[in-house]
């Protein structure tokens, strides 16, 4: 018996992308060209489209067409840090070094600044006033040219109003906003707590990440609230990350170096994402 029509065209498109002949990353033929290669109805198409789509081969992407899978190396983001050394956090020189040291490429944007009311997460966050004014500092990231993941730290006004002007300059803090608000304010970061929830991307993260319109790749959005000698809260950073290309590490106690040390389900990669410790993207 004859396999239907839709499970035909699925086969093909697959033999062509196992081929090589729709490399990763290349866009199939629109659904009226594929309907009239194989003499076949919309539906049909749609169908072995969907089919390719559950087999993880193909994605669609809002407004741009149906696309062939591309192999993305996953980076491992350690979000504990060394008490120590620092090490580990997900931001900062760190980040940079880890990445640049496991033979991968990093870029990060100059921060798009801004003064925003604040919501009530973050005002519940920061434990200040629902609609006090807090300075925003956003961040895109990009490893070997793909974006990985974007972060953005909230401050509260009062930290700009006490000296620590420069949060408002739309440039790097070269020795990064922990060392600065020390330096500046003495104000010493002494230990932040991390919420993690997994979520369905809205559309600008679809847009930027580049993710299927489908929703079928989550992201990992996480909450990291700083906090001082005193225990006070100043500084929250959101931090949002796409399941397909990123894992989470979290240690505790005595572990081996990161070298030393596979990440689970495949070989380690070369380096984890780091820093607790000031740098960019803080």
């Amino acid at each position: 018996m004859a396999e239907p029509m839709y499970r035909q065209i699925a086969d093909d498109l697959r033999r062509q992308i196992e081929a090589g002949e729709l490399p990763p990353g290349a866009r199939l033929p629109t659904e009226i060209e594929l309907m009239e290669r194989y003499n076949a109805s919309r539906n049909t198409v749609r169908d072995a489209i969907k089919l390719l789509i559950s087999r993880a081969l193909v994605e669609t992407r809002a407004g741009q067409g149906t696309f062939v899978v591309e192999t993305i190396n996953p980076f491992v983001t350690t979000l504990t840090s060394d008490p120590e050394t620092g090490r580990g956090g997900g931001e900062g020189d760190v980040y940079i070094a880890e990445v640049t040291a496991g033979g991968r490429t990093t870029v990060i944007s100059d921060p798009r600044v801004e003064i925003q009311r604040a919501g009530a997460a973050t005002a519940d966050a920061l434990r200040i006033e629902e609609g006090d004014q807090v300075v925003s500092r956003h961040y895109q990231r990009f490893i070997d040219g793909t974006p990985f993941s974007l972060q953005t730290s909230l401050y509260p006004m009062s930290l700009v109003s006490r000296g620590a002007t420069r949060l408002l300059e739309a440039q790097d803090i070269v020795e990064g906003t922990v060392v600065y608000l020390a330096d500046t304010l003495g104000i010493k970061q002494v230990g932040y707590r991390d919420s993690i929830q997994v979520r369905p991307p809205d559309e600008p993260e679809i847009s930027f990440f580049r993710l299927p319109a489908d929703g079928q790749v989550a992201v990992f959005e996480i909450y990291r609230v700083s906090f001082d000698e005193t225990g006070k809260r100043f500084r929250l950073t959101i931090t949002v990350y796409p399941v397909d290309r990123n894992r989470l590490r979290i240690d505790v106690g005595a572990v081996p170096p990161r070298a030393d040390d596979a990440a689970p389900g495949g070989p380690a990669p070369a380096g984890s994402a780091g820093g607790s410790a000031p740098g960019r993207g803080s």
